[in-house]
């Protein structure tokens, strides 16, 4: 077989969560653009944005949308049965479905210490939980048909801390924290992969993570110098930067790698 041809995702049928997000869009064309059928996931009240209704109009019945909560099994029970019905058997999952807290979006902020519990316990339970539920019904239809690819989307501070240099120009009071849980969170989806990678690899079902640096997205241009300055390639990932690692883990040109944080963050954990 061609080395291309093993990238090729014609026939197969796509799922992933949060895909009204900003980086749902991303992940979803780059599926689409390798061939594959692609259903997005997302709570009914998700707006959707310009980026995913552009992507609509150019691959029609392609690109599919259902309505789901990721922590609702039921919701997501639903979301299995209406994309295998509609689409096809998902064999591949891209878990996308998150709760961040970019500084460009500081409504109301917090001192370290004042941090609600609340907070952190939606940040854990979306980003962990939610992509938990989702690898139990979806993924359980995969290690029945001994075939598929679960690509879980980490982050860079799963393995590091944020650093808070990069905010302390933000005018606000009190100053821009990175949410404390959001790098736990990532790091316990590290685990889980693990987990189910070892768990199913006897099925053929691989389970990996994608782990992106910052991702620009308009950010302040103060940000963005200090950001570039700590990252070993001096730039922000661009959307097709992200886009072909996650070609390759859905497809089988990675077909003998499971278990692995796949680092799309131009160097910055290796600093």
């Amino acid at each position: 077989m061609a080395v291309l041809n093993l990238f090729n995702l014609e026939g197969k049928v796509a799922v992933v969560t949060g895909a009204l997000g900003l980086l749902g869009p991303v992940w979803s064309r780059a599926l689409l653009e390798a061939g594959a059928t692609v259903v997005g996931v997302d709570q009914k009240y998700a707006v959707i944005p310009k980026t995913f209704s552009l992507l609509q109009e150019e691959y029609g019945n392609k690109l599919g949308l259902l309505r789901a909560d990721v922590l609702n099994r039921k919701q997501v029970e639903k979301a299995f049965l209406d994309c295998k019905t509609k689409f096809g058997l998902p064999l591949i999952l891209v878990n996308n479905a998150g709760i961040d807290q970019p500084p460009t979006k500081v409504q109301e902020g917090y001192k370290f210490e004042d941090i609600p519990y609340e907070i952190g316990e939606k940040i854990l339970t979306v980003n962990v939980l939610g992509a938990f539920l989702m690898i139990q019904v979806f993924g359980s239809e995969m290690a029945r048909a001994k075939k598929g690819s679960i690509i879980n989307v980490g982050s860079l501070y799963a393995s590091v801390s944020p650093d808070p240099h990069f905010y302390d120009h933000i005018d606000v009071d009190p100053p821009f924290l990175k949410p404390p849980m959001y790098g736990p969170s990532k790091a316990a989806l590290l685990n889980l992969t693990k987990y189910v990678a070892v768990m199913w690899g006897k099925y053929n079902v691989r389970v990996n993570v994608i782990s992106p640096g910052g991702v620009f997205n308009n950010q302040d241009r103060r940000f963005v110098k200090k950001f570039n300055a700590r990252v070993p390639l001096r730039r922000m990932a661009r959307s097709e930067d992200i886009a072909g690692p996650l070609v390759f883990m859905a497809s089988d040109a990675s077909r003998y790698i499971t278990g692995e944080n796949i680092k799309v963050d131009g160097g910055f954990t290796a600093l």
